[in-house]
């Protein structure tokens, strides 16, 4: 592993799902890092001073020592093979696809139908607000019977085990939304326990969206 010679960069948003992923895995290597607040609401990824940071204009993105890493679970595995401890995956392969596949769960099939692009597309399309937090609930709800299952089979205290893996890094800013959208935990008992490990963990806490400095109070 080469050493990393300047400070890391987080581009960031205080309640976005991706950047509250990486600062969970950052946290829970102990790895320091500036943070460069994206104002979403206001579009400021649109602009072109971020445009040269993320064409895609999305966040986070994570300077490295002049490169640019994108995309919240490629970040995180490159946390995990550049900083191994504590890990984020599993030592076998067989438990490593189990892991990935929770945070792709959450990632690939709950996250990507309830983000401020897609919301702001229903809203432009004429869609209600009852009616998006209807979309919302119905797919943080399907993605989250699924989880359950895997957690309770899997988990012992944590998404899979006793210690934080790449899959409570994805579920806990998950369970954040959920909230947002009206969605309780007492139909998920396994993510609820998982949630209030988080709840007393120094990572976890210190990535809470409402200690960023961009955060808004309530």
């Amino acid at each position: 592993m080469s050493p990393i010679t300047s400070p890391m960069v987080l581009h960031s948003s205080w309640r976005a799902s991706g950047p509250y992923r990486v600062r969970i895995g950052l946290a829970l290597k102990g790895l320091t890092y500036d943070y460069a607040p994206v104002n979403l609401g206001a579009g400021q990824q649109h602009k072109a001073e971020y445009r040269a940071v993320n064409p895609q204009r999305l966040v986070p993105a994570l300077e490295v020592d002049g490169v640019v890493l994108t995309q919240s679970l490629a970040i995180l595995e490159w946390l995990d093979e550049t900083h191994p401890e504590p890990r984020l995956l599993p030592k076998t392969p067989l438990d490593r696809v189990v892991v990935r596949a929770m945070a792709d769960v959450i990632a690939c099939d709950i996250h990507p139908l309830n983000n401020l692009r897609v919301l702001r597309a229903l809203d432009a399309m004429g869609v209600g607000k009852a009616p998006v937090e209807t979309w919302a609930q119905r797919w943080i709800t399907d993605g989250f019977n699924v989880l359950e299952g895997m957690i309770a089979k899997h988990g012992g205290g944590w998404s899979f085990g006793d210690t934080p893996t790449l899959a409570d890094c994805c579920l806990i800013p998950q369970v954040f939304n959920a909230s947002r959208f009206g969605v309780t935990l007492e139909a998920f008992p396994a993510i609820a326990a998982v949630a209030e490990s988080a709840k007393v963990h120094s990572a976890f806490i210190a990535a809470e969206p409402a200690r960023q400095p961009d955060a808004i109070p309530a």
